[in-house]
């Protein structure tokens, strides 16, 4: 039957990739990888420049950073309460029964909030339409995770998965906020927006048409409850805490340093300084990918995140362009190891059935904190300065750290975690500190 084939392909599959050492060779030669990983590129590409989009185009039509931090948040909002749902509905159905009508909404959402942003709109109608486009915003990155996931359940190459996605999605955010400002300043403020639409859509459906590498379905109600969520694991929500910090960054630096470009006469070097902020997770990111690390994932989180607090703390008092750069720079270093030792403990505390729907609440955390930071980031910075909107990473973070150490506990993985794939099992050691 189908069913044993592929299971027997899936056990051979594991086993090979099981023993493999840790590094991008291994990784990238896994069977079936790039098949998904080009279309999952050029699907994700677009989402480093939806947010910095909506901010420059409401920013030009209405002249308040803090109406486009409203319109931004709410985009953010959306997507962070209705991406796990998305998520879970991935898990049941499949990830291209989700995938293609959400790429069509995202389309039309974007395209209505363009046409309303150029006439002018009241922000009631404005935000009407950012709210289906933050909603529909495809969960690309979490997909991937989860087809990476159910190819090397197991495996020490998951930590280099993890790494390498970070890399991956940073690149979007080196190669997306250049790309969109570079769009609104120079061809037309609607430009950034327009191109997102576009790249979203042929994207989407390219990602969507690989379905032989997508993970099974119609598992969860084996396995697990069918009400269950992958929320309802005391870990997830922890990390849920430090992914809200880590949006608290993304979402005032790209505010903030859209002010700082203004205040020092220099609004085109917006995208450069947030590339440089990027361009330093995504080298953090290759790094830890290429390291056979001893310590525990739990561990290397909690000295991530603090280092990313404490680097954070400085952004505020920078004046030049030069420092700010060096300093965004040091930020975006630590942010990938919080990033991705965050996603590798999802291994050890979800079950294999809910696993989309648990990187999506990641995901989603990120979004929500990048939402509050953009609303509360534009509001300083229209009142006080872009000063006043770098103290939103640092409060952000601060607090997010204090949570994680004081409930570490609970991102402990089990000792052992037994994987159980279409009636064959195995033992996977889970490191636990």
């Amino acid at each position: 039957m189908r069913s044993s084939s592929s299971s027997s392909s899936a056990s051979s599959s594991a086993s090979r990739v099981s023993s493999s050492r840790p590094g991008y060779g291994p990784l990238l030669r896994t069977p079936g990888a790039l098949t998904f990983l080009l279309p999952g590129f050029a699907a994700r590409q677009p989402f480093a420049m939806l947010t910095i989009g909506i901010v420059l185009l409401v920013e030009h039509t209405s002249g308040s950073y803090g109406t486009a931090g409203v319109i931004a948040a709410a985009t953010g909002a959306s997507m962070a309460l209705f991406a796990p749902q998305s998520g879970r509905l991935a898990d049941r159905y499949g990830q291209g029964a989700v995938l293609l009508p959400g790429v069509l909404v995202h389309t039309a959402s974007v395209a209505l909030l363009t046409a309303l942003a150029l006439a002018h709109a009241p922000l009631w109608a404005l935000l009407a339409a950012a709210v289906p486009a933050g909603a529909s915003v495809p969960q690309v990155g979490p997909m991937v995770r989860a087809r990476w996931a159910a190819k090397l359940d197991g495996s020490p190459l998951m930590t280099t998965a993890a790494a390498f996605e970070s890399v991956t999605d940073e690149f979007t955010f080196v190669i997306g906020p250049v790309l969109a400002t570079a769009l609104c300043t120079s061809v037309h403020p609607a430009a950034g927006l327009i191109a997102e639409s576009v790249l979203t859509l042929a994207g989407g459906l390219l990602f969507a048409a690989q379905r032989r590498t997508q993970p099974a379905v119609g598992r969860r109600a084996e396995s697990a409850p069918r009400g269950a969520s992958a929320l309802s694991v005391p870990g997830v929500r922890v990390l849920a805490v430090a992914f809200l910090g880590i949006g608290a960054v993304f979402g005032g630096m790209q505010v903030s340093l859209t002010a700082f470009a203004a205040e020092v006469g220099q609004p085109g070097i917006n995208g450069v300084l947030y590339g440089v902020f990027a361009a330093g997770n995504m080298l953090a990111g290759i790094v830890c990918g290429a390291i056979a690390w001893k310590s525990a994932p739990r561990r290397r989180l909690l000295i991530g995140y603090a280092a990313l607090t404490l680097t954070a703390s400085s952004l505020w008092a920078v004046h030049s362009v030069p420092l700010m750069a060096a300093a965004g720079l040091m930020v975006g270093l630590c942010i990938a190891p919080a990033l991705i030792n965050g996603y590798t403990l999802v291994e050890s505390l979800v079950p294999a059935t809910a696993r989309t729907e648990a990187f999506t609440w990641l995901t989603g955390a990120v979004a929500l904190g990048q939402a509050a930071a953009v609303t509360v980031a534009g509001r300083l910075a229209d009142g006080y300065g872009a000063g006043a909107g770098f103290v939103v990473p640092l409060v952000g973070t601060a607090l997010a750290l204090a949570t994680v150490v004081a409930l570490r506990g609970r991102l402990a993985g089990r000792p052992a975690s037994r994987v159980v794939a279409r009636g064959m099992s195995h033992q996977v050691p889970v490191t636990v500190d």
